[in-house]
């Protein structure tokens, strides 16, 4: 094994010990050879990274193409998290910080949703009043090339070149049914902000709320929206329909709010795990059901998941709300 070799290994093993600790320290603990390494913490035993470092040394000589040091030790750990569940998932800062904007409510960049589709990153539609929209996107555009560069489907790649500080521009070579030539659009970024929260009456007396997403702004959309539909209907409604279809969660303790503002009383959420910060419950606040008992009807489906289904469950189990729809997505 090279200097090198031993150098990653021993960083990887590191890392992965204090990932791990909180996961299997128990089932580590059991391998110490020593009072005094397992009371500093758990290792690895050394068949394990025995074997690690073989598969390690084999790929690098033997694989077909060369593979990065660095590409190589990513990999690997993502494959090791996404083993644990089909919820636990490797971010790098990047990533992180793309899930950390997605539930801020607000962002700079361009203000449009997109999607990977047959091997493209296509426009879903421009938000309303964003620079994409002032600015003519449609739905069903392809986005072909930011500032020159090929994106292909590469969705994350287009999200992170379309972002950047409000003020600064970005172009953007467009593909359009109908259009033999790529459109070239250039876009002054702003502030964006997403509203997770859509309103409407359905008749006299009957409000409907879709709900896209958890987010920070969430709650107060939410608690903003009842007192909009109230007024214009002198104060008061007779039933609401709170849509959360395709809702994939997001912010949990936006999830609470929204379901506090049902509840008089009871538990909303609680979790019992390995570590301190995994055991809690989540209570209503008392501040009273802003719908003043009138019927509840909460929409869910197959893509209701996370957040979305702790709000739906505890209305339920607290018999405020009547579930229309199929099975829910089983991530609560």
């Amino acid at each position: 094994m090279t200097s090198r070799s031993r150098t990653l290994l021993a960083l990887f093993a590191g890392a992965i010990f204090g990932f791990c600790g909180a996961l299997t320290s128990g089932v580590l603990a059991e391998h110490s050879s020593a009072p005094a390494r397992a009371a500093a913490g758990p290792t690895l035993p050394w068949e394990e990274a025995s074997l690690f470092a073989e598969v390690y040394e084999r790929i690098k000589r033997d694989y077909v193409d060369e593979v990065d040091d660095h590409v190589l030790m990513e990999r690997a750990v993502r494959g090791m998290v996404a083993a644990l569940d089909p919820h636990s998932t490797y971010l790098d800062s990047q990533e992180f910080e793309e899930i950390r904007l997605s539930t801020m409510g607000s962002y700079p960049g361009v203000g449009i949703e997109v999607a990977p589709e047959q091997g493209a990153v296509r426009v879903l539609h421009p938000i309303e009043g964003s620079p994409a929209q002032r600015a003519g996107l449609k739905p069903g555009d392809e986005i072909v090339k930011i500032d020159g560069v090929d994106i292909g489907g590469d969705l994350a790649d287009a999200t992170a070149r379309m972002r950047g500080s409000p003020g600064s521009t970005v172009r953007l070579s467009i593909r359009r049914k109908g259009s033999a030539a790529l459109l070239e659009f250039t876009l002054r970024r702003t502030q964006v902000e997403v509203s997770s929260v859509a309103a409407q009456m359905l008749e006299p007396g009957y409000g409907y709320i879709r709900i896209t997403s958890f987010t920070e702004t969430t709650a107060d959309d939410v608690s903003h929206a009842l007192l909009t539909l109230k007024r214009d209907n002198k104060e008061s409604l007779k039933g609401l329909v709170l849509d959360l279809r395709d809702n994939p969660g997001g912010v949990l303790e936006a999830g609470v709010a929204v379901a506090d503002d049902f509840l008089e009383q009871g538990v909303i959420v609680s979790a019992d795990g390995r570590t301190p910060e995994a055991r809690f419950r989540m209570d209503a606040t008392h501040n009273g059901d802003l719908l003043n008992g009138a019927p509840l009807v909460v929409l869910v489906n197959g893509g209701t998941a996370s957040a979305s289904e702790i709000v739906a469950g505890a209305l339920k189990d607290h018999g405020r709300a009547l579930l229309i729809g199929r099975k829910t997505y089983g991530k609560g």
